[in-house]
């Protein structure tokens, strides 16, 4: 039977590629696809280096016009102000006058997954901040996590390429649990830090609000005197950093897959400011060399024991956006907007980050006029010789689009001194034109296993918990094998653990390669608060006010909120024949949308107790490690779960006739969160 034209045409198009060499798309021959070319193995990468920018360049058009990575976002508008001046670390003006507002956007964002992806996937969160500054445009453009998967840029089209859907099926969406990526890591040591966190709670946020944020690589900070020093950005949450746990992610993102964005744009639209205080890392130049890890290295964290994170500012998201297509989704970012007085290091991450946004930009917004979208503008006046190309959005007058001139008396002209300019830091750079890596980028152990003995047990059953479902989707047991191996230089404990899981041997020889840990790492350590934090409130006819109004009134009090859950909306009377108004119903909402649960006492606590909706809620709220408040009646409702849970953490559970000590001992657990000393059934 003969094929049809349109088969026969995509057969003259199929390409295997099998065994060979690499290749240019010119057909020349490629030695080494995994270091750009760079100045000396520990220089900037080189312009002339045609491999990368062919691979970086294909890689950066290949969808259009969604984001590579990055696809789902939600952005907020805000501003920043600095604690103190500055001026002797840098010449950035924002960063020396403690009176000024600096306005800014902030898109957060996961990375593999389309737009119509979930927000709760196990992913790095992105998180880029937009400085409107008087001396132009300055971009943070950072993760959830304070390093990245791979050391050179030459190698991101190869990350992004096996995290992604497989390109024979395109499955699975907004997933890292599948056969290319873990294959990809078992042949990529340099993955195994980023991996860690990866597999960490951090990689499912319980909201952008309480995430942290990382610039990731080294920059520098140059002052007026011409002096610099070596500096990585933070992003601290004032509310702390806190994470959902995976069953509560998964079943989120089947009943909301908007639950991060939903909860950044409600929280600001209610009025509660979403708070970040920009910290910084200083190093002075004598100490490049004094770690046992290179400050260049992008799969290196600095810790913060050695080098202490100092607080120099805050940023408050108040504002929404008015139309997220104008605003979230055409906003560009780029690490190459600096001002005067932050510049770059020779991070090879970095260097390829330069170029690659940039280039991105260009295919993705329509050409070389996206500064001129409103959202991209910079707030002094925009002034040069550049014109025409696609989209583009000034008209520009004038005879001369050239410079020197004569025939406009040489304007624009190039900034003189005492006029606000760039100058790159003058670094003396002497080395061969080579493509290979600095042999102080090899060690990919120490500070993973730094990671695995900074954990607290939560933090370590989930990491165990994550390595064992996601290479327990991947197909190929040989992955499994080699991923085990790999871990057995991380930790014995943690490869034994995951390889019986996977039915896999655990390494022989495996090792905990230092014995140094990090509190900072640990999310155990963070702040705590009763803010923003949500309450279910489950009624129904013929509760009890009076202990109702004294939770509500707390709640209130303490900047929480609360919705009252019942099985139907509208009025729900009190035992006092009052009403009060139902916002929710169990069909409408679930326990994975709040931070607690409570039921006051009364009479309707008895038919409560037959409701599937309220076992639901009870029993997720549990397992979940989260809150369960009962009083008066509803500790009946105890039965609904296994027997013996009153004595469990987080259990609070009393008759109530104390309401004020009741009340205040709720708010504690609140606060607390999580209850991760609860035995789950």
């Amino acid at each position: 039977m003969k094929k049809n034209q349109k088969s026969l045409d995509l057969d003259t198009a199929r390409v295997s590629h099998g065994s060979g060499y690499l290749t240019t798309n010119q057909g020349v021959g490629v030695n080494n696809t995994d270091d750009s070319l760079k100045a000396g193995k520990r220089g900037p990468t080189l312009m002339e280096d045609f491999i990368f920018r062919e691979k970086i360049t294909h890689f950066d058009h290949e969808r259009i016009p969604e984001r590579i990575v990055h696809a789902r976002g939600s952005g907020a508008h805000g501003y920043f102000q600095v604690y103190e001046n500055l001026s002797h670390l840098t010449k950035a003006h924002f960063l020396s006058d403690p009176n000024l507002i600096t306005p800014v956007f902030v898109r957060f964002s996961t990375v593999a997954g389309f737009r119509g992806s979930p927000d709760t996937v196990r992913d790095v969160r992105g998180f880029a901040v937009k400085f409107y500054t008087q001396e132009g445009n300055y971009d943070i453009v950072g993760n959830n996590m304070p390093v990245f998967f791979i050391q050179d840029a030459i190698k991101f089209p190869d990350l992004i390429h096996s995290v992604k859907p497989e390109p024979n099926n395109e499955m699975p969406q907004a997933a890292s649990a599948h056969d290319t990526f873990w294959d990809f890591v078992v042949n990529t040591p340099e993955t195994m830090h980023n991996v860690m966190w990866l597999m960490s709670p951090r990689a499912v946020p319980k909201s952008y609000r309480t995430m942290e944020g990382f610039g990731i690589n080294t920059f520098r900070l140059v002052n007026t005197k011409g002096e610099f020093k070596f500096v990585k950005f933070h992003w601290k949450p004032l509310l702390g950093v806190h994470s959902l746990v995976w069953d509560e992610a998964e079943k989120i993102a089947g009943k909301d897959p908007d639950f991060n964005r939903r909860d950044l744009w409600e929280n600001i639209e209610n009025g509660n400011p979403v708070e970040f205080e920009l910290g910084i890392q200083v190093l002075n130049p004598e100490d490049e060399f004094k770690f046992d890890f290179d400050i260049l290295d992008c799969t290196k964290l600095w810790p913060e024991e050695l080098i202490p994170v100092q607080k120099i500012g805050k940023m408050t998201l108040n504002q929404n956006v008015n139309n997220f297509f104008a605003e979230t989704e055409q906003i560009a970012f780029c690490p190459a907007n600096v001002v005067p007085g932050i510049d770059f290091s020779n991070d090879p991450m970095l260097q390829g980050r330069l170029f690659s946004y940039l280039d991105t930009q260009i295919s993705r917004l329509g050409g070389p006029n996206f500064q001129q979208i409103p959202i991209n503008r910079p707030l002094p006046k925009v002034n040069n010789n550049q014109r025409d190309g696609m989209h583009r959005m000034t008209i520009d007058e004038g005879q001369t689009s050239y410079y020197p001139n004569s025939l406009n008396n040489g304007e624009p002209h190039a900034a003189r001194d005492g006029e606000s300019h760039f100058e790159h830091y003058q670094e003396k750079v002497d080395g061969h034109i080579i493509r290979e890596r600095s042999a102080s980028f090899r060690d990919h152990y120490t500070q993973p296993a730094m990671f695995w003995n900074s954990m607290s047990d939560w933090e370590r059953a989930h990491i165990i918990d994550a390595f064992r479902f996601q290479l327990g989707k991947c197909k190929n047991k040989n992955t499994h094998q080699r991923l085990v191996d790999m871990l057995g230089n991380v930790d014995p404990v943690l490869a034994q653990k995951v390889a019986e899981g996977l039915g896999a041997t655990p390494p022989a020889n495996a090792t905990n390669p230092t014995t140094a840990a990090s509190p900072a790492l640990s999310m155990e350590n963070t702040a705590k608060s009763p803010k923003t934090r949500k309450v279910a409130i489950l009624l129904g006819d013929g509760f009890d006010k009076v202990q109702f109004n004294a939770i509500t009134s707390a709640l209130t009090a303490a900047g929480a909120s609360f919705d009252v859950v019942s099985g139907k909306l509208g009025p729900v009377m009190a035992s006092d024949n009052s009403t009060v108004e139902c916002t929710q119903t169990y069909a409408t909402t679930a326990a994975v949308f709040y931070d607690a649960v409570y039921i006051p006492g009364g009479s309707h606590a008895e038919s409560l107790k037959g409701l599937v909706g309220v076992h639901s809620f009870l029993c997720d709220t549990f397992n979940h490690y989260k809150t369960i408040g009962l009083s008066g009646e509803a500790t009946a409702l105890l039965s609904l779960l296994r027997t013996g849970q009153k004595e469990e953490p987080g259990i609070i559970c009393e008759p109530a006739t104390n309401v004020a000590s009741y009340v205040g001992n709720f708010l504690e657990a609140l606060t607390t969160g999580r209850h991760f000393q609860r035995k789950i059934s």
